[in-house]
């Protein structure tokens, strides 16, 4: 499990300037941030180029507002591309965000898997091998 500070939105993370879009400080700095975090070696290994992935994320909020957890999947799939947690956000074939309780400051806690599954990503109860 890798604990992630909490990501901006990816209405924070892009910018458009003139005919150009790209990544904001904001989104910059979550991007460096985790690929410090992952470069002491807490993660887990990197699958190998084209393995299939499962990966679920437990998002603790900063606070009641109202969010979207979809806005919060791509900027943190693009940071940890990026620091080589897995070659391609394209290999993940389950992708699951379940919010959490309100914790100050925020944060995201991400479980990465081969694919398939034996254990379920919530629960962590045996899958069914049929049903994949």
């Amino acid at each position: 499990m890798i604990t992630l500070p909490w990501p901006p939105s990816i209405n924070h993370y892009w910018r458009h300037v003139g005919p150009r879009t790209l990544i904001s400080r904001e989104g910059r700095a979550f991007r460096a941030n985790v690929c410090a975090l992952l470069a002491g070696g807490g993660g887990p290994r990197k699958p190998p180029a084209g393995g299939r992935i499962a990966l679920a994320m437990d998002a603790f909020p900063p606070d009641r507002r109202r969010r979207d957890l979809d806005n919060l999947q791509k900027s943190t799939l693009d940071a940890l591309q990026h620091a080589g947690l897995y070659e391609d956000d394209s290999q993940i074939d389950l992708l699951v965000t379940q919010r959490r309780d309100v914790v100050p400051g925020g944060r995201l806690t991400v479980r990465l898997n081969e694919f398939p599954l034996c254990r379920c990503p919530l629960c962590g109860g045996p899958m069914n091998p049929e049903s994949n």
